[in-house]
């Protein structure tokens, strides 16, 4: 070979080199850059080209779909059944406007790209399969106890979140106003229409309240503060008198902490001032034990961190504070802020004689063919108070729903346990309060369900709002519809 010839050869074959550097650079070093940027739309047509896998609820109902869409490269679209009653639950999928909550986070089994479908995939090489198929997520959702919960909210701004105690499955999850996610799952103009028009409306629709939103707890937090006052040995005997005077004044200010009428808070027993909601037995036992102790027993229960169910619940916040507003934190005012998930979860921990269980609503991942490839394995998160002191505070709550402000949760033939709770709202309780109840069921096999439901009824009157008027009977609907579905 003479010289030219050499020196184009060697040419060529840096070319050749240099091509396969980088031939491999863009498929193996930038492939996920590549395939996630906006003018890359062959891997959004891929997507949208089968019928998405559904997220189903009960053991076996679908509440999702996919439908053919006509005029758009994007072959197959989301729908829901019941859409807004299922939006806080599965969040949406949109061909313009991407995804969240379940549909988001479990993308990947939906549409069949993941990793745990591989072998799957694979079969159906073999089996010759044409169509992709997406897998199923199978939820702990429970259909009756989500309608009872919804329904029961009706026109009403607020939210319900219901857990089993023992498992930590999450039985109902609801908010309102809701939206339907069918709106803007396509790409149409009209699709892009209602997307505008729901991020524009002030009552926030798409805000999931039960996982998003966090409100003062009111006097449900007086649960948790007679759980620190049991757990640090501050009182032993529910029936006892506590040291409480009436007035009482709050550290280091000239105020007193009033309470809700005149009814006889002195020095009465934790039952009692539970039963009638004491503010100032409450508030002084919370100074009492000092801000730390009631940090570390409110952490306990879950606050100050995140919550994954696996959608992210905001973390509910027990502040680090001065005495006074320590003691008003301690009632469930101050800075004092929960999820109605968190105080689901504090029923539920009371309920389940102390042990706290991760709450969780994803029970099984299943592959196109329906052979389950994930199962969930419940896990206790933490041990809020003891077996025997658990117990103590079951008592209480009970009370609470037999004679004191929550008889509107009484379920015939079932022991409940509750706590209402109206909290401030707005600077000097100047907005109408938010109405609470956090409860739970017994029967003879244990517990099956604790709720948490909060109201935020603008319409009503101001006297007329209360957690034993508004949220006590939606928690009822709830616990009875759980009930009635194991007989």
């Amino acid at each position: 070979m003479n010289k030219p010839l050499r020196r184009i050869s060697v040419f060529c074959g840096i070319l050749i080199l240099a091509l396969l550097v980088r031939t491999n650079y863009l498929q193996y070093v930038r492939a996920d850059e590549l395939n996630t940027r906006d003018e890359n739309r062959r891997v959004r047509i891929e997507r949208y080209a089968h019928e998405r896998g559904d997220i189903i609820v009960d053991g076996g109902k679908a509440v999702t779909g996919s439908k053919e869409t006509k005029d758009s490269d994007f072959k197959f679209k989301r729908v829901w059944q019941d859409g807004p009653m299922w939006a806080p639950v599965t969040g949406y999928s949109s061909q313009a406007f991407d995804a969240s909550q379940l549909e988001k986070l479990e993308d990947g089994i939906l549409t069949g790209n993941d990793d745990q479908l591989f072998f799957d995939r694979t079969l159906s090489m073999f089996t010759g399969s044409k169509d992709k198929q997406g897998g199923n997520v199978v939820t702990t959702l429970n259909a009756a106890a989500q309608k009872a919960a919804f329904t029961g909210l009706g026109d009403k701004k607020g939210a319900v979140a219901a857990l089993d105690p023992q498992t930590g499955a999450i039985l109902a999850l609801a908010s309102t106003p809701s939206y339907d996610p069918s709106t803007f799952a396509g790409n149409s103009n009209k699709d892009s229409k209602a997307w505008q028009a729901l991020q524009k409306d002030k009552d926030k629709p798409m805000l999931n309240r039960a996982l998003r939103e966090t409100y003062p707890p009111g006097s449900t937090f007086k649960v948790v503060t007679a759980a620190a006052a049991l757990e640090n040995g501050l009182y032993t005997d529910i029936d006892a008198k506590t040291d409480s005077p009436l007035p009482y004044r709050l550290p280091l200010t000239t105020g007193n902490l009033e309470n809700e009428g005149n009814i006889p808070c002195e020095n009465a027993s934790l039952r009692e001032a539970l039963r009638m909601s004491c503010n100032t037995v409450f508030g002084k036992i919370s100074d009492d034990l000092g801000n730390q102790k009631m940090i570390d027993e409110a952490a306990k229960f879950g606050f100050n961190k995140d919550v994954y169910t696996p959608v992210r619940a905001t973390a509910s916040i027990y502040p680090k504070d001065n005495r006074p507003q320590n003691a008003m934190a301690g009632i469930g005012q101050a800075s004092n802020r929960a999820t109605p998930l968190q105080m689901a979860m504090v029923a539920s921990a009371v309920a389940n004689d102390g042990k706290l269980m991760q709450p969780y609503m994803v029970a099984e991942r299943q592959a196109p063919s329906l052979d389950v490839i994930y199962t969930h394995e419940k896990e206790q998160l933490s041990q809020p108070l003891s077996g025997e002191n658990a117990q103590k505070l079951q008592e209480m709550m009970k009370t609470v729903v037999e004679t004191g402000t929550g008889q509107n949760a009484k379920i015939p033939g079932v022991t409940v346990g509750g706590k209402t709770g109206t909290a401030q709202h707005g600077l000097n309780n100047s907005e109408k309060p938010y109405a609470w109840f956090i409860s739970y069921a017994k029967t003879d096999s244990g517990s099956p369900v604790a709720v948490a439901v909060v109201v935020e009824d603008s319409k009503a009157n101001r006297d007329d709002v209360s957690g034993g008027g508004l949220a006590a009977p939606i928690a009822k609907a709830v616990m009875k519809a759980v009930i009635d579905g194991k007989k």
